[in-house]
């Protein structure tokens, strides 16, 4: 008896030879010239007429073969897809994480979605904003966002001097410079906020996302792993259709 992974195995090739098979037969009945023959003799008026050799064209391609051929290739088809489907039905597993079942019993295209739905939060906790690890933070219940500590800076402003070169005589005036100083006119004290989150925090998360995704495979290998009964769906619809 075979296991239902065996038949998921299968199930590709299975598909894709008849999507192969059922597309040149497709094509083979559009081509009116497979389809048809004919014979034909020649016969003289008199007895000294030309004689012309009997032509004949043969049936190359018959309708009711592709039927029975289309049906023989989907019939396994349907009776692998058959037997999947049913055995979805009964193949169940725990999923199971750190000794503990999160999830009971938990059918395989429901563990199907998990897969995929994890594989999705995975990338969506990897990219969650991280804080500055340039900064020192701390969470601040008030704000209920994590902030730094005050850092105090100087405002300054740039006043004009003057820089006397040469001092005034009877014959020149004096020869002067301006420049700029900056002078300290106050002091900035700043606060930084953030939103973000700790990267400790972040890799929590998706080391939590990996176990569980570890989790949710264990529980598919061991679901598909279950006896399947062979289901024979396909002489009952084509018994029906092509009859």
């Amino acid at each position: 008896m075979a296991k239902l992974n065996q038949i998921i195995a299968v199930e590709k090739g299975v598909k894709s030879k008849s999507f192969q098979e059922l597309t040149q037969a497709h094509q083979d009945l559009q081509k009116p010239a497979l389809l048809a023959g004919i014979s034909r003799a020649y016969q003289p008026k008199d007895e000294e007429g030309e004689q012309l050799p009997p032509e004949s064209t043969r049936v190359q391609l018959k309708a009711e073969d592709i039927l029975r051929s289309t049906a023989k290739t989907l019939t396994r088809l349907f009776d692998v897809t058959a037997t999947k489907d049913w055995a979805n039905i009964s193949a169940r597993a725990d999923v199971v994480v750190d000794g503990q079942v999160l999830l009971a019993q938990v059918p395989v295209p429901y563990l199907l979605f998990l897969e995929k739905q994890l594989t999705d939060l995975f990338t969506f906790v990897k990219k969650l904003p991280v804080l500055d690890a340039s900064e020192s933070w701390s969470l601040d219940p008030s704000t209920d966002s994590w902030k730094t500590e005050p850092v105090r800076t100087i405002r300054t402003k740039k006043v004009p001097r003057n820089h006397v070169k040469a001092e005034a005589t009877d014959k020149h005036p004096a020869q002067v410079e301006v420049y700029y100083e900056d002078i300290a006119v106050g002091y900035w004290t700043t606060v930084k906020f953030s939103g973000a989150l700790p990267a400790r925090r972040v890799n929590e998360l998706a080391e939590r996302v990996e176990k569980l995704q570890q989790a949710v495979k264990f529980a598919r290998e061991e679901a598909n792993a279950v006896e399947v009964t062979d289901q024979r769906a396909g002489d009952a619809v084509f018994g029906y259709l092509f009859r």
